[in-house]
């Protein structure tokens, strides 16, 4: 059977790093994530990976190369995979919460 809903109240948040913790369903190969970040997310690395989502709340500003844009409620990401559009996000707010579909 085929599932439509995805009900994020009854999963689990899972914490990779300091500052960040998310929520993720994965069906064939995507990927949505819940994903919140606070003040203490530090990205130590570049990340090339791919992101497509829609900024639910706060205000994060996202480094691509020296080129830095400021994402808010009601924002679309659309960041492509690859080093030519490796990027940083640093929260500007007290957190941040967002909704991402991603590649598995």
């Amino acid at each position: 059977m085929k599932q439509y809903r995805i009900d994020f109240e009854s999963m689990a948040w899972e914490s990779p790093a300091d500052g960040v913790r998310f929520k993720a369903y994965e069906q064939g190969s995507k990927k949505l994530r819940l994903v919140e970040f606070s003040k203490e997310f530090v990205e130590p690395d570049w990340c090339t990976k791919g992101h497509i989502g829609y900024i639910l709340q706060g205000q994060m500003e996202i480094d691509f190369d020296g080129e830095k844009i400021v994402f808010g409620p009601g924002d679309g990401v659309f960041i492509p995979e690859g080093p030519e559009h490796k990027h940083k996000g640093r929260v500007l707010t007290d957190k941040v919460k967002a909704i991402l579909v991603e590649d598995v």
